[in-house]
């Protein structure tokens, strides 16, 4: 059991203040503040955070400060809070890492740096602000901690990060900037792309998007995030994203060959060898033997979610991740649930009991 510490939240957006509120949950005091006084008037309530007025008044007598404000102010903000709380320890959340560090470097003092341990919590969502902030965010998360930091320093950002239930990784920060560049900024280029793609073509065709299935929904999905946010982010990591972009245009690209080509046994492996890294990784450590996938079709009534989650209760089978797609029509919509392998059937059979449908995907 760790000490309780004194938390400095400074920028309360949603992941400063799911942050706060993880702080609160463990037991700590936690005080915050935001240049935005609606964001943190709505972050204290939400969060039972302490206001501040000013960044000194929120770090004095801190332990622990994570700065959470936008990217491009990060290195300042961190520089600043490392004079004025001579006694805390200071992270970051921003979700590029190498800038940051550089920046923070290039204007603090080196017995003041040892204090400070760069992190990136990989949770959050498309949407912003504290009025989507969760102590759950945090649960179970990756939260990425800088090797290179202090060790004293590292060890007690690492405490906290166990404390309020992420998971802490120890990374070089170029190479946490290569990775998320494919797995976190990539998807958002992505997603925005389509769905600027699909809107420039619904000039000429307007009734395109009324057949958006859910698969094109579930892409889009991260288009709805904050765009001044994401501009911040991709601009700081841009040789990563523009090596990134260049390996999924390369990849796109012979997916294009093969299928103008006719090459029916090429686009099938494609899918396929796709299909099995895609279910690997949804699979949890502890589920050795892979998952599946079941669809189950439902109508958009309240409580009905919960028949379904419940069904594989009582069935003894325990649900490794699930999705809902909302039809466009509107009146029903699909379940998608995930399970162990080896327990399909049961939830297949199970399902079925209740009337349900369920289709198996994979």
């Amino acid at each position: 059991m760790t000490s309780p510490e004194r938390v400095a939240i400074i920028g309360t957006g949603m992941i400063g203040t799911s942050i706060g509120m993880a702080a609160v949950r463990a037991g700590d005091a936690v005080r915050g503040f935001d240049t935005d006084s609606d964001a943190l008037a709505k972050a204290c309530e939400r969060a039972e955070l302490v206001p501040a007025t000013t960044l000194r008044e929120c770090v004095e007598g801190s332990t622990l400060v994570f700065v959470c404000t936008p990217v491009p102010a990060v290195a300042d903000v961190v520089s600043e809070a490392l004079r004025q709380a001579q006694a805390a320890v200071v992270s970051d959340v921003a979700s590029v890492k190498a800038r940051v560090r550089q920046g923070v470097s290039g204007s603090t003092k080196a017995d003041e740096l040892r204090r400070y341990v760069g992190g990136h919590p990989m949770g959050g969502s498309e949407r912003s602000g504290p009025e989507h902030a969760s102590a759950s965010v945090l649960d179970g998360i990756v939260w990425v901690i800088d090797e290179r930091a202090d060790g004293d320093a590292a060890d007690r950002v690492e405490a906290f990060v166990r404390k309020v239930g992420a998971r802490p990784v120890r990374m070089d920060v170029e190479r946490h900037d290569r990775l998320v560049a494919i797995v976190s900024h990539l998807p958002q280029v992505a997603s925005t792309t389509l769905m600027g793609l699909a809107a420039t073509e619904e000039a000429g065709e307007p009734e395109i998007l009324l057949l958006a299935a859910g698969g094109f929904r579930d892409l889009t999905r991260l288009a709805a995030s904050s765009p001044h946010l994401w501009g911040d982010i991709l601009l700081a990591n841009g040789d990563a994203v523009g090596r990134a972009i260049d390996l999924y245009i390369e990849r796109l690209s012979s997916l294009r060959e093969l299928v103008l080509a006719g090459d029916a046994p090429g686009v099938e492996r494609a899918f396929g060898q796709a299909k099995d890294a895609r279910l690997s990784l949804a699979a949890k450590p502890t589920v050795r033997a892979g998952v599946a996938v079941l669809q189950v079709p439902v109508p958009d009534r309240p409580g009905v979610l919960a028949e379904v989650t419940a069904t594989m209760s009582d069935a003894g089978v325990n649900i490794e991740d699930i999705q809902i797609v909302h039809s466009p029509e509107g009146g029903r919509g699909t379940v998608h649930l995930m399970v162990a392998a080896g327990a399909a059937e049961d939830a297949e059979r199970a399902l079925r009991e209740r009337w349900f449908e369920p289709l198996r995907l994979a």
